[in-house]
């Protein structure tokens, strides 16, 4: 378990976009601490954005990528994930180019996966996702020289 991948994404849990043309400073620092040093508005979908530092942060592999589907190409694919394993999902259409990118907390006997993410409502919380949308889970690894 990742669980360290876990802390860290609750230590921002509840940070928000700000409301309207204004942005966050502290989703601007957290791009630029991750390596994206354009970005420069949280209201630029952000949720790879938190998942690039949320492993940073905690010294693991990352995508470097603002792309939520670039995450199905780190760390190594799970078919039963744990607490903290990465979890990609698709947006809008199976095959198209969006989705949407969080650690996994659970999933119930419903048929739902409980994703701890950022860009959910616009903030960082732990929300369910239909399991139908998923692309994948990935089980990332502390990288053997810094990346």
């Amino acid at each position: 378990m990742n669980t360290d991948l876990i802390t860290t994404a609750l230590s921002k849990y509840g940070l928000t976009e700000a409301p309207g043309v204004q942005d966050n400073p502290v989703i601007l620092q957290m791009a630029k601490d991750a390596g994206f040093p354009d970005y420069n508005h949280d209201s630029i979908a952000w949720c790879s954005l938190f998942a690039n530092w949320v492993a940073w942060k905690s010294g693991y592999q990352r995508s470097m990528k603002l792309n939520a589907r670039s995450w199905l190409t780190i760390g190594q694919p799970v078919s039963n994930p744990e607490l903290g394993d990465v979890v990609i999902l698709w947006r809008e259409q199976k095959a198209g180019e969006l989705g949407h990118v969080g650690f996994f907390i659970n999933q119930d006997t419903k048929g739902s996966i409980f994703l701890l993410a950022g860009n959910q409502a616009d903030q960082v919380e732990i929300a369910p996702f239909p399991k139908e949308r998923l692309l994948g889970f990935r089980r990332l690894a502390k990288p053997t020289v810094n990346q």
